[in-house]
């Protein structure tokens, strides 16, 4: 998907058993998309910073859903059974969405869990890209490149760099 680009319509079912879709909620002033999922390495290592982003930023109308579109007969770590199970375990403070048919993912244009795509108030496509600099190591971050998107986002203003590509497990497409 590129910069500018208006989010497309969607429907995913959450951990919740609830359907989401882009005007769920249409009354926050910015919204991001996670890919991400359950079995990843990478993707383990950011659920505590995106809850701990997420707790910092909600009530400055932050909106985070985070989006598990691989193949569970590939990977049954990332089935939608283990995603809910993982969702009790972790807390986590936002919407859990599988994306089964894999159509969101392939429409962000997402190859990597994890992968941030960022949304003003507008939903048009600000940010894409890594959560930060350091995966393996927080205490070692020196580059939040998504918290600064959101932050840029929520103030009004366009992200310094709208684009820094990810780092992560490739997505595991249907075959």
């Amino acid at each position: 998907m590129e910069i500018g680009k208006k989010l497309f319509d969607f429907e995913l079912k959450g951990t919740d058993n609830k359907i989401y879709d882009k005007y769920t909620f249409a009354d926050r002033t910015t919204l991001v998309l996670i890919v991400t999922c359950n079995h990843c390495p990478y993707a383990r290592a950011y659920w505590k910073r995106l809850k701990e982003m997420y707790n910092k930023l909600e009530e400055d109308n932050l909106m985070i859903l985070a989006i598990n579109p691989n193949d569970a007969d590939q990977y049954p770590a990332d089935s939608f059974e283990a995603m809910q199970a993982l969702q009790k375990e972790l807390d986590i403070p936002f919407p859990y969405l599988y994306d089964e048919n894999q159509l969101v993912a392939k429409k962000l244009g997402a190859t990597r869990t994890p992968e941030a795509f960022v949304f003003n108030s507008s939903r048009e496509l600000v940010y894409q890209g890594a959560i930060d600099d350091n995966w393996e190591h927080h205490t070692m971050v020196t580059q939040v490149y998504l918290e600064d998107a959101i932050e840029d986002t929520l103030d009004g203003m366009e992200p310094d760099f709208p684009e820094v590509p990810a780092v992560g497990c490739s997505i595991k497409w249907k075959k």
